[in-house]
């Protein structure tokens, strides 16, 4: 019999208020989104949830194509759950974009009927750009994988602390 990930437990830990304890969550992908004014940068995990790789970079143009892009992706890659990062400022604090990615994953949760989480995404830009300059990418191409690397910091960074959480050490 060969193995199906999608037949595998998880042992994440993480449950919503319907759960029954004897219940598991199905593994699935989870899809990671940095969220900018002109670009979309987007991150899949692998289907037990423990990597993040990065996709192509949407270019914004407006609502519609927007959500259709993303639509696309989510079916593309049987996404089951998003991650949306939240830009609060340096103190923790919200301002207007996080209050603007607040109400863009209420309405990717309306949308498209999947759990979608906000993580804390202060510094992953910089951190992105940090790591993308020990590269030999060119300033122009590096510029075009900030998006991508911020949305694989995200959803790695969120996919540590739900495993961690799941085994008690988070």
């Amino acid at each position: 019999m060969d193995f199906d990930p999608r037949n595998s437990q998880s042992d994440n830990g993480e449950a919503s208020p319907g759960d029954k304890p004897s219940e598991t969550r199905p593994a699935g992908r989870v899809l990671g989104l940095d969220v900018g004014s002109r670009r979309i940068g987007l991150a899949v995990s692998d289907l037990l949830g423990i990597t993040a790789q990065g996709l192509e970079t949407l270019q914004r143009r407006n609502k519609r194509h927007d959500f259709g892009q993303l639509e696309r992706v989510i079916r593309e890659y049987d996404v089951k759950e998003i991650v949306v990062g939240l830009p609060l400022r340096m103190s923790g604090a919200a301002g207007t974009q996080a209050e603007k990615m607040q109400a863009f994953a209420e309405e990717l949760r309306r949308r498209f009927q999947l759990p979608v989480h906000l993580w804390d995404e202060r510094l992953t830009s910089a951190e992105a750009n940090r790591l993308l300059r020990e590269t030999d990418l060119s300033i122009e191409k590096r510029g075009r994988a900030v998006d991508r690397m911020a949305a694989v910091l995200i959803l790695q960074g969120w996919m540590e602390r739900r495993s961690a959480a799941g085994s008690g050490q988070g």
